[in-house]
């Protein structure tokens, strides 16, 4: 039972999201990034832990709050480590995530940072709607309840 080899490296993962958000429709999209950028994201230290996607008037969506740390080597051309960056998407897809965000109140969280198989950077996004507390604590308690009755069904058998 061999899982088959993915196509992209993993840069960095917002595990925060599948706890704090009801995920829904999800995106791959294409980051503008500077060079140094691109090089700090393969040593796998940025962080999207506290970040969203915004859409602007124009109708671009963009990535806002994410920490990508500036690249030594790089000197003087690296870029300020929060800045917003653009993402891109097509026309209809961000016209999605608009009115999901407008008019059925969900925010665009962002999921992970990845490498595809030719070495461009993606970054996963979801349409999300905020759980409660008391959701976060069934959630909690389904996840335990699947572990114990995996660790049951293989102690019996």
């Amino acid at each position: 039972m061999s899982a088959e080899p993915a196509n992209f490296k993993v840069a960095s993962e917002n595990r925060r999201a599948r706890f704090d958000y009801e995920l829904g429709e999800r995106f791959t999209a294409g980051i503008a990034l500077l060079g140094p950028e691109v090089k700090s994201l393969r040593t796998g230290k940025a962080t999207i832990a506290e970040s969203y996607v915004s859409v602007d008037r124009a109708g671009e969506a963009w990535l806002v709050n994410a920490n990508i740390p500036e690249y030594l080597q790089a000197n003087r051309f690296n870029a300020e480590p929060k800045r917003p960056r653009k993402l891109l998407l097509r026309r209809r897809e961000i016209e999605k995530l608009a009115k999901g965000v407008e008019r059925e109140g969900m925010t665009v969280v962002p999921l992970r940072v990845i490498f595809d198989q030719r070495g461009r950077a993606k970054v996963e996004i979801a349409l999300a709607r905020g759980k409660q507390l008391h959701d976060k604590r069934e959630t909690a308690a389904k996840r335990d309840w699947s572990r114990d009755k995996a660790r049951l069904l293989r102690a019996r058998g």
